[in-house]
């Protein structure tokens, strides 16, 4: 009499009781991460600051700082993120009985995770008082100026309009009155991208006249000069915010890159498995 064995297969693989995502490891990365966007942040503030120039032909150009601004952003974004993805592997718990690739993944995803809390709380910071520390740096060179005329950015322009070549004609009863009008009038027009009206030209090359003393047609011309100038800058603001925004997303794409690469790596360099990961690609 024979005796039949059936051997069953087993059901399914056991789970790891340990969660897939340390998030302590992933905090203290995103905290270090943001810690050092800071610091570099200062030092950059404070660089910037001393290649810049009021003087003519001293310094760097427009064009020069704003590319080494944005350059300057991918830099802190490789350190920061490297750093901070770096230690969100190397620090996370270890998983036992999980497939070397799902270990791959698990730490990838460490590192991008690190980087995404990093940004949110970098956000927040920026958002909050203590981002005064950073931003008040920036403008620390103008705000004392700012702080005591202040104006708004259509009060220069207003002056360029009223000036006149014998300044005593310029204490008329109503001088108030017509500025705030025009400065009303300008913000107004240019707040989102419009035109002067015909109507709004013609009073005002009328208010510069009588204020200015200038022939009809010279009052034409200036409000027509100053309205051009206006456009420029509101222009050039235009584009320079635009760049910064390209060069902030440039720089948080790769920042996530190499987040999730230095995590992998300090994941690896954890687990004994880097090098024999890194021949295997």
């Amino acid at each position: 009499m024979i005796d039949a064995v059936v051997i069953q297969p087993e059901s399914a693989t056991v789970e790891p009781s340990i969660a897939g995502v340390s998030w302590a490891s992933v905090t203290a990365g995103a905290v270090v991460s943001c810690a050092l966007t800071f610091v570099l942040l200062a030092f950059g503030i404070g660089l910037g600051l001393s290649v810049v120039s009021p003087w003519a032909g001293s310094g760097v150009s427009a064009t020069t700082f704003k590319i080494g601004t944005g350059l300057y952003l991918i830099v802190i974004a490789m350190l920061s993120s490297s750093i901070g993805g770096y230690l969100a592997g190397r620090l996370r718990t270890g998983w036992v009985g999980v497939h070397s690739d799902e270990v791959y993944f698990r730490d990838t995803a460490h590192g991008f995770v690190a980087w995404a809390l990093a940004a949110v709380l970098g956000a927040v910071l920026l958002a909050s008082p203590a981002g005064s520390l950073i931003s008040g740096g920036a403008s620390g060179a103008t705000q004392g100026a700012a702080a005591a005329s202040r104006g708004g950015p259509m009060d220069g322009y207003v002056d360029t309009l009223l000036r006149s070549d014998t300044p005593a004609s310029q204490t008329a009863g109503n001088s108030n009155e017509s500025r705030g009008e025009m400065l009303r009038l300008f913000t107004s027009r240019f707040r989102n991208g419009g035109e002067l009206k015909p109507a709004d030209r013609e009073y005002l090359s009328k208010v510069v006249a009588a204020r200015t003393g200038l022939s009809q047609a010279d009052a034409d011309k200036r409000v027509n000069e100053v309205v051009t100038q206006a456009k420029a800058d509101l222009d050039a603001a235009r584009k320079a915010t635009a760049q910064l925004a390209f060069w902030l997303t440039a720089s948080l794409l790769i920042g996530a890159f190499c987040a999730s690469l230095a995590a992998t790596e300090g994941g690896g360099l954890r687990d004994g498995t880097w090098g024999s990961r890194a021949r295997r690609q």
